[in-house]
């Protein structure tokens, strides 16, 4: 049974998984959480704007990442993989990353691609599903990008048949559109028309017709699922394949459109480092509910690509 760490620096949190992987006889893995945890560190902070990493924001993220490295070497970690995303493939002074992740972790952060990503994510997301629910379309809503995959899971084994990554994500929609506090009703349209034009680009690659089960993971997903559960607090098993409706989808933009940052701020499941975000991240939800009319509800999942990348050290 190895013990490995998983890392995922995106473009506004990153995040560690340290679990234990079982490979049973019949072929399939399964993990044990060890330790998981995120901190928000918005790497990508004016990516969009100024095509560089702030230097503040690398200095949070290497804060962070100083810690996660000492909590894997606590747990015992046999090996690690750290992937990074959206922000990173886009900076210019990329190389200051990687020198500072190579520098605190002793291994290289690896950039992988918008597809390579969304397969991770697939995999990590639909280990708990009945894959008679499938074809199943996974959507990590990130910071800086939108990855749609759709695939099978035989039990054992998933298989993602069409894949995309678009540049359109929670910080870089509210840095382009919602620059308001609330934003205004014209911000909005204009967040709607960005996200409906780069998302086209995923719609024209993956045939989301031909999904079953609509499966939202990260933190933008996970966030409305606790909304919409109106959970004093954020309590992961409770979120962990938790259904939203498509009506609710969009009450639930339409109110965190509505609010200003300290109104947001009050929201007991909205994460600190999320809440100037979110509203942003949830107008791509519901335009993304509307392009999928033959789905109800979406099913909110608590496994992503971190749980991808653990299983990807097999």
């Amino acid at each position: 049974m190895p013990r490995v760490a998983a890392i995922d620096c995106g473009t506004n949190s990153i995040r560690l998984l340290v679990a234990d992987v079982t490979k049973r006889d019949d072929g399939t893995s399964w993990l044990r959480d060890v330790h998981r945890e995120q901190r928000v560190v918005r790497l990508g902070q004016g990516v969009d704007a100024t095509g560089m990493l702030n230097p503040e924001a690398l200095e949070r993220t290497r804060v962070a990442l100083a810690d996660y490295t000492a909590i894997l070497r606590r747990k015992g970690a046999e090996s690690v993989r750290m992937v990074a995303t959206s922000a990173t493939r886009d900076a210019s002074n990329r190389d200051d990353f990687f020198d500072m992740t190579r520098s605190v972790l002793g291994v290289p952060a690896e950039v992988i691609s918008g597809d390579e990503e969304a397969t991770l994510s697939f995999t990590g997301a639909v280990g708990d599903l009945d894959p008679d629910d499938g074809p199943f379309l996974v959507v990590d809503v990130g910071g800086g990008s939108t990855e749609l995959v759709l695939g099978t899971w035989d039990g054992v084994k998933a298989t993602p048949k069409a894949a995309k990554s678009t540049d359109i994500g929670c910080v870089r929609i509210t840095e382009r559109c919602l620059k308001s506090d609330p934003p205004t009703i014209d911000e909005i349209a204009a967040g709607r028309e960005l996200a409906t034009q780069v998302l086209q680009q995923a719609f024209d690659v993956v045939p989301v017709a031909e999904a079953k089960t609509w499966i939202g993971v990260a933190g933008t997903a996970t966030t409305m699922g606790a909304i919409a559960l109106d959970l004093p607090q954020y309590d992961s098993e409770a979120i962990h394949l938790s259904r939203v409706s498509r009506e609710t989808i969009a009450a639930t933009s339409d109110r965190l459109l509505k609010l200003n940052h300290d109104e947001r701020a009050a929201i007991p499941v909205i994460h600190p480092g999320r809440v100037d975000v979110i509203a942003g991240g949830s107008l791509i939800f519901q335009v993304l509910a509307e392009q999928l009319p033959h789905i109800q509800e979406l099913t909110v999942s608590e496994h992503d690509i971190l749980d991808g990348i653990a299983l990807s050290q097999l």
